[in-house]
């Protein structure tokens, strides 16, 4: 099942971690966390890709403004597996955004936007959601 979810007036700040766990489904082929202003303004768009389009294996993270993609900025490691849990964590900086995968590999996606704070996460893909923290 296509699982989706927004979540508004969700304070993700400068200085704070996100963390993410969730079960992809056996069948999932992609998921998304994103986190922005608006579903038009996406600070962080971090996507676990197993089998879509041409990428396999794959972690594609990027930023959405003004209806255009940036420049994908692609992890090195890929720990996920479908039907088995993941976490994710993501660390807000001033400049970046640092995400630490279940591996303790990590992915350095720069805050292209500098903002302070975003309050919208929307969570998408073929898995289920069971935890989200932010301190």
């Amino acid at each position: 099942m296509q699982s989706g979810m927004i979540t508004k007036n969700l304070p993700f700040k400068v200085g704070q971690t996100m963390t993410v766990v969730g079960i992809p489904e056996l069948d999932c082929p992609e998921f998304q966390i994103n986190i922005g202003s608006d579903e038009f303004t996406i600070g962080l768009h971090f996507n676990p890709r197993f089998d879509y389009g041409e990428d396999h294996n794959t972690v594609v993270c990027n930023s959405f403004q003004d209806l255009t993609w940036g420049e994908e900025v692609r992890g090195r490691n890929f720990p996920f597996r479908q039907g088995q849990e993941f976490k994710v964590i993501i660390d807000f900086t001033p400049t970046e955004f640092v995400v630490t995968l279940s591996d303790d590999s990590i992915i350095n996606f720069p805050n292209r936007f500098g903002a302070k704070e975003y309050s919208v996460m929307n969570l998408q893909g073929k898995f289920r959601f069971t935890s989200l923290q932010i301190k």
